[in-house]
């Protein structure tokens, strides 16, 4: 690959690239993922191709996971055996995204890797966003009711799964509290590996599988990703590198700022509903999808896969998309710390409450 996949690092931005990975930690920490659903757009907003930006999100992430999930460990979150085994076999699904991105590259161009990640941002964004905002407004409604949230209780497919025994291939998970045939692990791997080496964001289709397909609960699901992502992160880091696609500078930039962003997303979860921090999500999710998609039509225009359109049409809905990025950005970084500062206020008026009945 030559060199003019990489764009200039200049003050502007690396500034805008560290401010992207503080909201894309603050969202990291306060909803368990990854936050790569923000910042490989971004990075491709800022100019850089779709393989780089997904080579090198997968970069910056690898290390983040591995201290994310020895943390989680040390809460019992974390079921260090199913998210190794995942993500073995996630390495397989890794390595055929990304011949498929290469392929594409080598084909089309960058034009070709910023349209094909568009296209499947468009669409997994819509399908996880739409489910996601839906379980929040439930959530939502019994909370207005008065209900309490559901506690942990196996899918039926989960269970489904669990009662198939298959000789030879049964294995124990604690997250399942249950044997599970490795043949049901293989396709999920593969599946958030393909994925990941795509988006960046494997997370998508892991922590889904993990909860409905397996029967692992939400928390430990979430948890035991860290595990799969880190090996995902460090085998498509590998993989990509060999192309010479993997931008070191954009992972360590975005990576401190991720840093300092996570920590405050983080304790952010300490004050705020489960239902606030799914609909967050899901917001971001909607926003980002529409603006991938206003860059879309001038990508089939440069490719000749649609009728040519005017360079000044294009560069209207760049600004279109650019602006959509922003105010995604923006809803995040001020609604997680919008609610951080009012979950420490009640948290203290709280406090404050029972030191005055205390003292009565």
């Amino acid at each position: 690959m030559d060199s003019t996949l990489f764009i200039d690092i200049n003050l502007y931005t690396a500034t805008a690239l560290f401010v992207v990975g503080f909201v894309g930690g603050m969202v990291s920490g306060f909803i368990g993922s990854g936050g790569a659903f923000v910042l490989t757009p971004a990075m491709m907003t800022l100019g850089v191709p779709g393989i780089v930006a997904v080579a090198s999100n997968m970069c910056h992430k690898f290390p983040k996971s591995l201290v994310g999930a020895m943390k989680r460990h040390k809460y019992g979150q974390v079921d260090i055996k199913l998210g190794l085994i995942m993500g073995v076999f996630a390495e397989i699904g890794v390595l055929i995204g990304k011949h498929a991105m290469t392929s594409v590259k080598h084909a089309f161009g960058d034009v070709g890797t910023n349209l094909y990640v568009s296209v499947v941002f468009v669409i997994v964004l819509a399908v996880v966003g739409g489910f996601v905002l839906r379980d929040a407004f439930r959530m939502i409604k019994r909370e207005k009711e008065g209900g309490d949230d559901m506690p942990h209780e196996v899918p039926k497919l989960a269970r489904w799964v669990q009662s198939i025994h298959i000789p030879g291939t049964m294995m124990y998970f604690n997250a399942l509290k249950a044997k599970v045939s490795v043949l049901f692990i293989v396709p999920l791997g593969i599946a958030t590996g393909m994925l990941a080496a795509t988006i960046a964001v494997g997370g998508f289709i892991g922590v889904p599988a993990m909860i409905y397909v397996l029967g692992a609960p939400a928390l430990m699901a979430s948890a035991t990703e860290l595990v799969i992502a880190f090996v995902m992160g460090m085998g498509g880091t590998m993989l990509y590198s060999m192309d010479g696609v993997v931008d070191i500078r954009l992972a360590m930039i975005i990576l401190a700022g991720s840093l300092f962003g996570i920590q405050i997303g983080a304790i952010g979860t300490t004050y705020v509903k489960d239902s606030l921090v799914k609909f967050v999500m899901g917001l971001i999710m909607i926003i980002v999808l529409f603006s991938r998609f206003f860059y879309v039509p001038g990508y089939l225009s440069h490719l000749g896969l649609i009728d040519p359109m005017r360079e000044s049409t294009i560069d209207t809905l760049k600004v279109f998309g650019d602006v959509t990025l922003v105010i995604a950005l923006a809803v995040g970084g001020l609604t997680i710390i919008v609610a951080l500062i009012k979950g420490m206020a009640a948290h203290r008026r709280s406090q404050e409450a029972q030191g005055t009945l205390g003292n009565a």
